[in-house]
């Protein structure tokens, strides 16, 4: 038998099992769910949350506060199911003193913000703030 019709040499699968070791550890790093990923999704659906809380506000006329707790946050002034009451990861944190904001009925609100902090990841953190006028937004934290 010739040498081409005997197969692959020990030495070509290792080189070949090697590269695809290689390509499916990047892969899997690059897939991975960073802290700030995680804070940044947070804070949007926060942002979309108290914009919604802000618009049910208005259009009900009746006083909105958002309040962060220990089990996640609620909406007082409005029906206990009409908006989520919890965080996508149960340990994520607001930072700082300003854990209530309130969202209306006036059309214009004070300026306020809210950080947002998760334990695993110290460095990481998100504001969510407005300027009374503006929807409420993701801000880069100071």
């Amino acid at each position: 038998m010739s040498r081409q019709a005997r197969g692959f040499t020990l030495l070509e699968l290792l080189v070949v099992l090697a590269i695809v070791g290689l390509a499916l550890g990047g892969a899997s790093l690059a897939l991975r769910d960073s802290g700030a990923a995680l804070l940044t999704r947070e804070g949007e659906r926060l942002a979309a949350l108290l914009e919604a809380g802000r618009a049910q506000s208005r259009a009900s006329g009746v006083p909105v506060r958002w309040q962060a707790d220990a089990q996640g946050f609620r909406f007082e002034g409005l029906p206990r199911e009409a908006l989520p009451t919890h965080w996508l990861d149960a340990q994520t944190r607001v930072q700082g003193p300003q854990a209530a904001l309130w969202l209306g009925p006036e059309p214009l609100i004070g300026p306020q913000a809210v950080q947002l902090v998760h334990p695993a990841w110290p460095g990481h953190s998100v504001r969510v703030a407005t300027d009374g006028l503006r929807p409420f937004a993701l801000e880069a934290a100071p």
